[in-house]
């Protein structure tokens, strides 16, 4: 699994060539549909396949690549889809919205298998009323041991010298500036704009040794031998390496913590096909299907009969992420705060 992240606006013209073929695509067979909005490359196809097989029913799949198009996307054309796997930033600006419908726990059998230890830190759906974890992760940093023998597992690695113009970051605000933040002791959350400028201030000193902000390629230069050190998904880099050079290369979560994320599944509101998106998110969560999905992308399970089922081990545990780690919540208004100083960091100022 590659988790493509952008933060690139979809124009209304490349949302309705998207709707029309999702209209086409569903129109070519007489099986009951489901309606999937997901990210890319974000389930097994075998997961899908299975689904439709057992159910006698036609999956309709189309996938974005960052929260900021699904939105827009939904807000254009809400009625197309049924389930949808927003990150829990996205999933608390949904519910203002209204564009969720609650979910009723009692049709979710296999709700019971998730990780205790995680669902009271949800804040952004609390009591996870409208909304059914799916995936949850976080990045760090991963290294290349032959290049850089010696380093510290903590985000001041970042002003390592023997790294200057070998290392990446994530083209991501909340990303880099969540990294920051928890450097300097403060939440990943935080909107107190004293913390944000010397988060900021951090950010100019690690951009002195950062060759680039980058999201799409890191994990292919790291690869290649490009960078020795890079900032973000580890299944992003893992994905690119042969079994040796897997050997070479170490992924961490930085001591100090960093921002953490959990995607989930939620079911629009007037979705025409509520029975369906509840069979497979009661399906996504049978411990031996889940566990395919983790296999998938590698990452720890948050559903725990799940665990005993997997076959690869992932590039970290929940444990790790919970030790100093946080969700990325919903900033609110100050988003534009947030959007300054980023814009800020990349002009260089």
């Amino acid at each position: 699994m590659k988790r493509i992240i952008r933060t690139v606006a979809v124009s209304t013209v490349v949302i309705a060539a998207i709707v029309l073929s999702t209209f086409v695509l569903g129109c070519g067979s007489s099986k009951p549909k489901l309606f999937i909005y997901n990210w890319t490359y974000y389930i097994p196809e075998e997961v899908i396949k299975e689904f439709e097989k057992r159910y006698g029913v036609k999956v309709v799949y189309d996938m974005y690549a960052s929260n900021e198009e699904m939105y827009a996307k939904l807000k254009v054309s809400g009625g197309k889809y049924d389930l949808v796997f927003p990150s829990g930033d996205h999933v608390s600006l949904m519910i203002s919205d209204g564009m969720l419908e609650e979910i009723d726990k009692s049709r979710l059998t296999n709700f019971a298998n998730l990780d205790e230890s995680v669902l009271p830190l949800i804040k952004f759906d609390p009591g996870l009323k409208y909304s059914v974890p799916y995936a949850m992760g976080t990045t760090g940093i991963s290294v290349s041991k032959k290049n850089v023998p010696e380093y510290v597992k903590s985000w001041r690695i970042l002003e390592n010298p023997a790294l200057k113009g070998r290392v990446t970051m994530l083209d991501d605000m909340r990303e880099v500036l969540g990294a920051a933040l928890k450097t300097l002791g403060y939440s990943v959350n935080s909107t107190d704009t004293a913390e944000l400028m010397k988060a900021k201030e951090l950010v100019m000193e690690w951009k002195k040794g950062v060759v680039k902000f980058d999201s799409e390629a890191f994990g292919k230069g790291f690869a290649a031998g490009e960078f020795w050190a890079v900032h973000g998904y580890a299944e992003n880099v893992f994905s690119e390496l042969d079994e040796n050079a897997a050997k070479d290369a170490e992924f961490f979560i930085p001591e100090e913590g960093g921002p953490m994320y959990m995607d989930n599944m939620v079911i629009l509101k007037g979705a025409k096909n509520i029975d369906l998106a509840y069979q497979f998110i009661n399906y996504i969560h049978e411990p031996a299907v889940y566990a395919k999905v983790m296999d998938f992308f590698m990452l720890p399970s948050i559903n725990v009969p799940a665990r005993n089922h997997m076959k690869v081990t992932p590039h970290y545990q929940i444990s790790d992420m919970l030790k100093n780690s946080e969700f990325k919540e919903d900033l609110g208004g100050y988003l534009e705060l947030y959007n300054n100083i980023w814009q800020e960091i990349r002009v260089g100022k």
